[in-house]
């Protein structure tokens, strides 16, 4: 006998969904205002199903890559066209790839904004060795301190 495939029938509320997800209500009534999010209600509480639930994790997901709001609603409409996803799967690889590109290109940016910035430092390094050498030990000390810093900032997110 053929076992059929369903999602529990299980509902979870805004909290729970906040919990889980690590955000706030108000992000998830935004995206509701938005019309990325339908769930249910229940008098005045919102009801979540499993498929609003996909939809959040998609939502967040998109958004942590650096998708638009806009992007990630159109390849949610298209999840329910009955074509086992080929749309939606379409419309993701060529969003996700787009991404890429703008991405590699930051990087690029990136890459090249820090070789200034090191160039800039050695030059004015050079600088100071030569006007007023009793503050480059200073210099090295606050570059330690503030790599430590930046170091703390990072374990803290």
């Amino acid at each position: 006998m053929p076992m059929e495939l369903r999602r529990p029938a299980r509902t979870f509320t805004i909290r729970q969904l906040c919990l889980e997800f690590k955000c706030t209500p108000r992000a998830l009534r935004f995206y509701e205002d938005k019309g990325l999010l339908s769930p249910a209600r229940d008098g005045m509480n919102r009801v979540y199903s499993y498929k609003d639930r996909g939809r959040l994790q998609l939502i967040l997901n998109g958004k942590r890559v650096g998708l638009a709001l806009a992007e990630i609603g159109e390849i949610l409409d298209l999840y329910d066209l009955n074509d086992g996803g080929a749309a939606q799967n379409i419309k993701s690889l060529t969003k996700f790839r787009e991404r890429i590109v703008a991405l590699e290109a930051q990087r690029q940016d990136i890459d090249k904004a820090i070789d200034e910035l090191r160039a800039g430092c050695d030059a004015l390094e050079a600088q100071l060795s030569r006007t007023r050498p009793d503050l480059l030990p200073r210099a090295a000390d606050y570059d330690q301190v503030l790599r430590e810093r930046l170091g703390d900032l990072e374990h803290a997110k």
